[in-house]
């Protein structure tokens, strides 16, 4: 009789066992050969080596399904046991999946044309009123690459850049004043990554977070690097930001041209960048518009609403 423990590593094990152990009940049904214990993140088996060669395939494809879709279900445990390819291993055109299990993909034609352009270039612009999914997208790109391995962290900025309340007057020390304009950053990747890993990864600098004035005097490589807010730039600000390119990255610039919050007569960095870059081959330019806003119906009519004012 051969004894092995398995490490669950990347996963939460609560996750992998289920509801009152109810994943772990239903792996011990289909090796009934095998004693099958588990405590935290360890599982110990016991029983012929040869079953137990096929346990060990079995729980590692299980742990790559969950590092991969957050979730895993009966039905995925039994398509993995048996060999067979999951429903989720067969749907096409995820990016990544929710924590909840919810694909996150493109939802209309622009939103896939910004997936497309991820994979073929390097740089890419996304341009597009608010509610299109720019950042959202974005980042389900970075997070896919993070859990590839085909990058090894992930950094995120925005301009600090007031709308309507001047930085000075807000509460708390440096960092209390920026964190607000990077919620919506957190709260994408909470969407996506569990929320002990996710603490984790910033910790050890995996996934950084930070206003872009500290990308100055950065290299950025091996990583996937998103700008967003992008408009609130100067001309100035997206040079340097452009030019933090290293190795082995990618970098994402997103921005709506009708939010513009600097002051009157100054020239937005993505306008200019846009208007400069807008030939270069190996850098893409994707446009959302008002119909590939996927937030509620409202929002749709009130950009369209603002949009028709403006031009009267």
């Amino acid at each position: 009789m051969t004894e092995k423990h398995i490490i669950l590593e990347d996963i939460d094990p609560v996750t992998f066992y289920g509801v009152n152990n109810s994943h772990l009940q239903m792996v011990r049904s289909l090796y009934p050969k095998l004693r099958i214990m588990a405590r935290d993140n360890v599982i110990r088996v016991l029983g012929d080596e040869e079953v137990m060669c096929h346990f060990e395939e079995s729980i590692e494809k299980m742990r790559r399904h969950i590092v991969k879709y957050n979730v895993i279900t009966d039905e995925d445990i039994l398509s993995i046991v048996k060999g067979e390819i999951t429903k989720s291993d067969a749907a096409k055109g995820v990016v990544v999946y929710s924590l909840s299990g919810r694909p996150i993909k493109g939802r209309s034609e622009n939103q896939q044309a910004l997936i497309d352009a991820y994979m073929q270039k390097d740089m890419v612009f996304a341009v597009g009123p608010a509610g299109t999914g720019k950042t959202y997208l974005s980042i389900a790109l970075a997070v896919k690459a993070l859990k590839e391995k085909t990058a090894k962290k992930i950094i995120l900025s925005r301009p600090a850049v007031e709308a309507g309340e001047k930085l000075g007057f807000l509460p708390g020390d440096m960092r209390e004043k920026i964190d607000p304009y990077l919620q919506p950053l957190y709260d994408a990747l909470e969407d996506m990554i569990p929320q002990v890993k996710l603490q984790d990864m910033m910790d050890k600098h995996v996934i950084q977070i930070a206003p872009l004035a500290f990308m100055r005097g950065r290299t950025l490589s091996d990583a996937v690097v998103i700008l967003d807010e992008a408009q609130n730039t100067s001309p100035a600000q997206m040079r340097m930001f452009l030019t933090r390119m290293g190795w082995n990255t990618k970098m994402i610039i997103t921005g709506d041209l009708t939010q513009v919050d600097l002051p009157r007569g100054a020239k937005s960095g993505l306008q200019d960048a846009i208007d400069t870059l807008k030939d270069i081959d190996d850098i893409a330019i994707v446009r959302l518009t008002d119909k590939d806003i996927v937030r509620h119906k409202l929002v749709t009519k009130i950009v369209n609403a603002f949009k028709n004012n403006i031009q009267q």
